[in-house]
């Protein structure tokens, strides 16, 4: 359990469970090894906040720190039901500046879809199937109790190669919409058993 817990953080920007189910390319539906490396550099370096060259329970204590400052803005310890507000929408304005492509200042039905998301603002269940800490679950997790830079990019690179099922250093959309749609026939099967 401590182990779900110590990794968490790293698990919930791994999207589906997997870091390279995210389009982390330059907007063409693809994604090249290169753009996925990228990528994760740039998460692992979000989520080493103590910046040792791992991930632990106290970057995880870091970040959650980090949120809660960034919401409590009058810094008195609680959250006020205004900073809440407050922080929700600008979060939801954050979001709307990125769904908002063409920058008139209005939605069209696909800028407002790919605001909420594929089921219209609705989670249906946690990611990764509703497991938690599935790094840790990764063969090559030690029982340290931390998670290296080279096992967090190792878990997501091997997705990403899982997924480039031709072999050629891309995977497109329809590898990914496979890859989702084997993952999804998983999750059922296990939750059928």
């Amino acid at each position: 359990m401590k182990k779900a817990i110590l990794i968490s953080s790293a698990a919930a920007l791994l999207v589906a469970g997997g870091a390279a189910y995210a389009a982390p390319g330059n907007g063409d539906k693809q994604i090249t090894r290169d753009e996925m490396i990228s990528s994760l550099e740039k998460r692992w370096e979000r989520m080493d906040v103590n910046k040792d060259g791992q991930l632990s329970k106290a970057d995880g204590e870091a970040r959650r720190a980090e949120r809660f400052a960034a919401i409590d803005t009058n810094g008195d310890g609680e959250v006020s039901q205004a900073e809440m507000d407050a922080h929700n929408a600008k979060r939801k304005a954050e979001r709307f500046t990125r769904a908002d492509a063409d920058g008139n200042g209005t939605l069209s039905q696909e800028e407002m879809q790919k605001m909420r998301g594929k089921n219209g603002g609705k989670h249906w269940g946690k990611r990764g199937g509703g497991k938690r800490g599935m790094m840790m679950h990764h063969r090559g997790m030690k029982g340290d109790k931390v998670v290296s830079k080279a096992d967090f990019q190792a878990a997501a690179l091997a997705r990403f190669d899982k997924m480039d099922v031709n072999s050629d250093g891309i995977v497109t959309a329809e590898e990914r919409k496979a890859a989702r749609e084997e993952r999804r026939s998983e999750w059922q099967k296990k939750r059928s058993q």
